[in-house]
């Protein structure tokens, strides 16, 4: 494609003079005149000036850092006209329909039109498969599931009995849903199982990372609304519900029978206690332990969690501690592990 039909695609304005013929996206220390890159941080801004990239996408903030001999297109969002470009320089392989030989499908499953079932895929009675829906390589469905029109399971996905997932949802390798919740009482000392009768209901438009887990619910469903993003290495516990557009990261484990409300972020490897509510629009920071409930739009951070103003504060006056310990002892004494003991 050509820059300047490119800038027409993201509705952006070309600058800078050329209008090189672009085959590829890449990063600004490995573009090369055919390339398309981009600059949305100034820190970048002298690598964005060295770059051989074809051309930039730039704010026009960010199009004042750059000389102005610099081929950029000046769009309004980096990343959403990234977005927009991307699948025309990179079109995505057709898939063409059809059921391979060695898949296995029992009885009384229903498949709509145009699906695709991959090698070794095997799809267990009663379940409906929906319009140009694609179940790849060694993935397993279970008993009476539904899997919703063009639903995409990459391989080596499983789905326990009776999990719903809904059009359009994108399920990554290893992603297991619908598996029993851990769930145990004390029985003559011993751990006896508590069964897991409930079901796990994806919404649409959600995309699920490689090699997460999601847990059916004991009694009733776990539900994940639409359009929710999660990252790979994820565990969600028994009965959680998260509402749509919530957001989480690689590595965050969530226990049973909490509620995440809608347009939630969930940093790396946060931690969320059971049976607490976190609501509309929080922001839960990287590594978080939290606890308790927290209130919509809050954003908590640290270990307990609390509010991140706080938490900054908590970290401040723990760093300061082997000064104000000195202090204690009266200015005497190195600051070593053993003088503070």
């Amino acid at each position: 494609m050509k820059a300047s039909e490119v800038a027409r695609v993201v509705a952006g304005r070309i600058e800078g003079g050329a209008d090189p013929d672009l085959t590829g996206v890449a990063p600004l220390d490995r573009a090369t005149p055919s390339d398309l890159s981009f600059l949305s941080n100034t820190r970048y801004a002298d690598e964005a000036a060295a770059s051989a990239a074809g051309v930039l996408f730039v704010t026009e903030a960010m199009s004042r850092e750059l000389p102005a001999s610099i081929t950029r297109i000046v769009v309004g969002d980096v990343y959403a006209a990234l977005a927009g470009v991307l699948p025309l320089l990179y079109p995505p392989v057709p898939r063409e329909p059809g059921i391979h030989p060695t898949a296995i499908l029992e009885a009384g499953v229903v498949l709509g039109d145009s699906v695709r079932i991959g090698a070794y895929a095997v799809i267990r009675a009663g379940t409906r498969i929906g319009d140009r829906a694609d179940v790849g390589v060694h993935c397993v469905v279970g008993r009476d599931c539904v899997v919703g029109e063009d639903a995409y399971l990459h391989p080596q996905v499983t789905l326990y009995d009776d999990t719903r997932l809904g059009a359009r949802s994108i399920l990554h390798s290893g992603v297991r849903i619908g598996v029993d919740g851990f769930g145990y009482h004390a029985a003559g000392g011993r751990p006896q199982k508590i069964p897991q009768v409930g079901n796990c209901i994806i919404g649409n438009d959600v995309e699920i990372g490689a090699n997460t887990t999601i847990d059916r619910g004991s009694i009733g469903p776990t539900e994940i609304g639409d359009f929710c993003k999660i990252d790979n290495l994820v565990q969600i516990g028994h009965n959680v519900r998260i509402g749509a557009g919530t957001v989480i990261i690689s590595q965050v484990g969530i226990a049973g029978s909490t509620r995440i409300g809608r347009g939630v972020t969930l940093a790396g490897q946060a931690g969320v206690n059971g049976h607490i509510t976190i609501g509309d629009g929080a922001r839960i920071a990287g590594q978080a332990g939290v606890f308790g409930d927290v209130p919509p739009g809050a954003t908590y951070s640290g270990y307990p969690a609390r509010p991140h103003r706080e938490a900054l504060r908590v970290q401040a006056a723990i760093n300061r501690l082997p000064a104000l310990l000195r202090q204690l002892r009266g200015g005497s004494g190195a600051d070593t592990p053993s003088s503070e003991t």
